[in-house]
């Protein structure tokens, strides 16, 4: 399921709707992103994050990211949670649930999820700092660490 929302989110209520909705669970695997209160330099005060999406688009590019995912491991259950709006430090931003039969297809379905999510999906950050307000740029290791992926075998 696909869920872009403006409200926080909890991983336990989240987790424990995969385990009543699905069988054949061995494994949960989750991932939390959060507003970083760092940064590299350590003169920067991050107040603020404002984040924005292409509405329509941003949920078409998530699902197909899910179907991905899905055609390349044996998932039961996937939860695709990403919120905009104005968040401060240390809040959730997103979370990628997965549930499996097995442990390995969890963890490698959630690590491309949030892999693709990154790079593919049209989300705009804008950091509000002491030192001001500025977009966040892509990050180069997050286009490499997406095409790692093309060098790993279809089925993992």
């Amino acid at each position: 399921m696909i869920t872009i929302q403006q409200e926080t989110f909890s991983i336990e209520l989240i987790t424990e709707k995969i385990r009543r909705s699905s069988k054949n669970i061995g494994a949960i695997v989750t991932f939390v992103g959060y507003v970083r209160d760092f940064d590299k330099d350590e003169h920067k005060k991050l107040f603020s994050m404002k984040l924005e999406h292409y509405s329509g688009m941003t949920e078409k590019i998530l699902t197909d990211i899910d179907k991905k995912a899905n055609s390349r491991w044996a998932l039961t259950a996937t939860e695709i949670i990403h919120r905009v709006g104005e968040l401060e430090p240390t809040e959730p931003i997103v979370c990628v649930a997965v549930a499996s039969k097995h442990r390995n297809d969890a963890f490698d379905a959630a690590r491309f999820i949030i892999d693709f999510l990154k790079t593919d999906a049209p989300f705009w950050k804008k950091e509000k700092t002491n030192k001001g307000e500025y977009w966040v740029d892509d990050k180069d290791s997050d286009h490499k660490q997406k095409k790692s992926w093309s060098r790993t075998s279809e089925k993992s």
